[in-house]
Formats: C-alpha cells, structure tokens, sequence
C-alpha cells in the first residue's frame, strides 16, 4: 500500500475529539507544546533503561556476556509482544486514568530497584527481573501514550506537533543513556562501590521520572469518551490477533520477505550489544578499555545524536521522492553500521575517544537512516489492519526479527574474539545484498 493512501485513511476515521471543561487531573487549555514533551520523555527514560543502561549493569553485575545478552533479549519481549494487547489496551479507554497509574508503578518499580540494589547487595537474577518488571510497563505505557495522542489529536495536528513529540524523545534519551551513565562513571571512582553508584543511579531515575509524573498529572488534558468499545475477554482478543497474523502469513511471498527483513536487520542485531563489550573488554582481551563515562559520552551522547540525524535525514529525503527510489540505498545503509567497528577491530585505538566516537557516529547514523527501509515491510505485512502502522506494529516486528541474534551474540563475540566476530557481522551484509538485487520484487518495489 502505498504511503499516500495510508495517510488518506489517517484523515478519514481519525477526528479530533473536543476536551473536558477543566476537569479531573488536567487543564483543557493545556498547550500541545506543554503536555507533549512531558509526555513522551516520561516514556522514553524509562524505556531507554531497559534497551540500553540494564545491559551495563548486567555486565558490571557479573552477568557475563552470554548470560547480559540473553537477558537484554528477554527485555526487548513485552515490546515484540505488545501488538497483542493492543484491542485490550483500546478496550480499557480512559487512557490518562491509565497513564498516571502506569507512571506511578513505574516510578514504584524504580525506586524499589534503587532499594534492593543498595541494600540487598543485588545479583544480577534478580536485577534482571526488576528491568523485566519495567520494561513490561513501559511496553504498556507505550501503548497507552499513543492511543492517548491519537485520541486528543486528530491526523493532521499530529502531524504537525510529530517534531515536538520525537525532539522531547530524543532529549530524554541523551538524558539516560549519555548524562546518566557518566554519572554512574564518576560515582564508581568516587563511592569506590559498583552497587551504591547504580543504586544513586536508580534513585535520581526515580527522582527525575517522578517529575515528569506530577507534570503529567498537572497538564495532560482530559479528552472526552465518544465511544464505548463492547467488553471482550483478553483470550478473545488474543485469538483476534493471532488470527490477524495468520491472514498475514497468508500473504503471497510473506515467508520470503520474513527472511528478506531478517537478514537485513540481522548486521544490526549481531552488533547491539558486542559493541558495548567491545568498548568495555580490557586490552588484553582485545577491548578497548573504555569507562562508563567514555561509553555514555559515545554511545549515549554522540549515537543518540547521530541515530535522531539519520532518521530526520531518512523522512526528509522520503517526501521529495518516492520509497521505491530510496529503498535499495537505505537498505544498503542499513547494513553498513557494522563495517566501523570490524576497522576498530582490525586496527585498535585504545584511548583514542576521537575515532570511538568517529565510529559511533558513522554506524548509528547509518542505523537511524537505514531503519527507514523497514516501514516497507511493516506496509507489505500489515495491510489495513493497524491505522497507524509505525506505533503498533513496527516495532513488534522489528524486535521479533532481531530477538534471536540479540540472544546469540553474546555465546559468538565470547567464542570467536572481538576481531573475527565483527568481520563475521559485517560480512552477512552481503547476503542482505544479493536478497535486494534478487527479492526485492516481493514488495512491489520496482
């Protein structure tokens, strides 16, 4: 389907809805430009927690490599499972009611963490389980948010307010993933104690999220409920689901496209967490010897930035031509993120912070630009069935593709070294090649 009539069908059976007079918790004078970037960061620091920081603390809490990745994988599950919610979600209604009890649990769930990593000398089992416990509520709150966005904002003002929305996003992920794990750094060599600097960490999460809770309380609006969705029981809806994705497997070509979209995701998979070991790893080990404070600057600080440039970059170049122009050459961007830390790996720069963060910028902007070429898949799978594609069936599919190399990588990287693990990643990019001189018209795309 193409862009242009998912939009048309955007504008059809999306209408905005008018607000309460002032009533409950919200203002209905209050300002997109107010309650959106409050919003959306309360997602995001969380969210980024779990997909980024946990990993970390898997490893500085004696996890090891094949254990963090496995557990990294199990993180990334309530999201690739969240579509099946998703009718269940609608059902419910009263999505601010929901996004305050959410964010009060999440706010519960971190602080608890901070507890139980202070004073019960945490393992890495049961930290695990708490990072479980958030990343299955933001999953939720994500889906909340959403339904909640659409539901005070019709197609066009959501639009227009979409760069304040992924402004606030990206903000609050440099916040956690840069800020926040140099902090973690300095107080490591200060404290002298690993589980009292992640326990601090924890607790200003907490202290910095609980903000974002009373603001949204404060400012999120209260819109009004046109419509009643009739009760179904959750294994009903469930069975709705699966029988939506079996019409979709039924699809002419599904199976090859499946395994089209898995290898060209799979150069990215094989990297997202070897690279953080790579940075951390000792010389000796073939490493390079990076601290907390270098990996947030790095990864957290200059990735992040890099990945927002190339996904603006991606949507601005789409709207002066089509998908099927630019398909080939974001699918071959997509691949290449690996390429720049197998020449790190042939050619170490231990301490050299310039051509880490060089490296870090090239393979997460390639990253950022070359995820766009998945929406064509997400497009191909899902057909009419979501109206909004990107929020509730992109990611799902997304993760789904990369869960199982996201596992496998640590058991790899542990076997093979450094070295020979990333010229093994970079080398699969040219099986996502020869798929695209050869498969490519399963999609339609001429």
């Amino acid at each position: 389907m193409k862009e242009s009539q998912i939009n048309k069908k955007d504008s059809r059976v999306t209408t905005p809805l008018p607000l309460r007079e002032g009533k409950g918790g919200g203002s209905a004078g209050s300002s997109p430009y107010l309650w959106i970037p409050f919003l959306f960061a309360a997602e995001e620091i969380p969210s980024a927690m779990v997909t980024f920081v946990a990993l970390l603390m898997f490893i500085q809490f004696g996890a090891g490599a094949m254990r963090a990745t496995i557990y990294t994988a199990l993180l990334l599950t309530p999201w690739m499972l969240k579509s099946f919610v998703r009718l269940k979600v609608k059902q419910m209604g009263n999505f601010k009611t929901w996004i305050h009890v959410i964010e009060a649990l999440i706010f519960v769930v971190l602080l608890g963490t901070a507890f139980y990593i202070n004073d019960f000398h945490a393992g890495n089992v049961g930290l695990f389980f708490c990072m479980l416990l958030i990343s299955i509520l933001c999953s939720w709150h994500n889906l909340v948010a959403r339904m909640y966005y659409e539901r005070i904002l019709s197609a066009r003002e959501q639009r227009y307010y979409n760069p304040t929305k992924h402004i606030s996003t990206q903000a609050s992920a440099v916040l956690t993933y840069g800020v926040l794990i140099i902090f973690v750094g300095f107080l490591e060599i200060f404290l002298r104690d690993i589980n009292r600097a992640w326990a601090m960490e924890n607790y200003l999460l907490a202290g910095v999220f609980l903000i974002f809770f009373c603001l949204n309380l404060l400012f999120l609006p209260s819109p009004l409920r046109l419509k009643s969705y009739r009760y179904e029981s959750f294994s009903h809806t469930f069975r709705k689901e699966m029988d939506a994705l079996e019409r979709i497997k039924a699809k002419p070509h599904a199976n090859r496209a499946l395994i089209f979209l898995f290898f060209l995701l799979l150069p990215q998979a094989l990297m997202f967490c070897p690279r953080v070991f790579f940075l951390l790893a000792p010389q000796e080990s073939g490493g390079l010897n990076c601290s907390l404070q270098d990996i947030g600057f790095a990864q957290g600080t200059i990735g992040v930035i890099a990945f927002t440039l190339g996904a603006f970059l991606a949507r601005r170049v789409e709207k002066n031509r089509s998908m099927s122009q630019l398909f080939p050459l974001m699918a071959v961007v997509l691949t290449l993120s690996p390429i720049s830390y197998m020449l790190l790996a042939l050619f170490p720069q231990v301490g050299n912070m310039f051509a880490i963060c060089i490296c870090t910028f090239t393979a997460q902007f390639c990253f950022g630009f070359g995820l766009h070429a998945c929406i064509v898949f997400v497009r191909f799978f899902s057909g009419d069935r979501y109206r909004n594609t990107t929020n509730f069936f992109y990611l799902p599919l997304i993760i789904g593709e990369m869960l199982v190399p996201i596992a496998a990588s640590g058991w790899l990287s542990l076997h093979l070294g450094y070295t020979l693990y990333f010229i093994l990643d970079a080398s699969t990019a040219i099986i996502s090649w020869l798929l695209l001189l050869t498969q490519k018209h399963i999609l339609h795309i001429k």
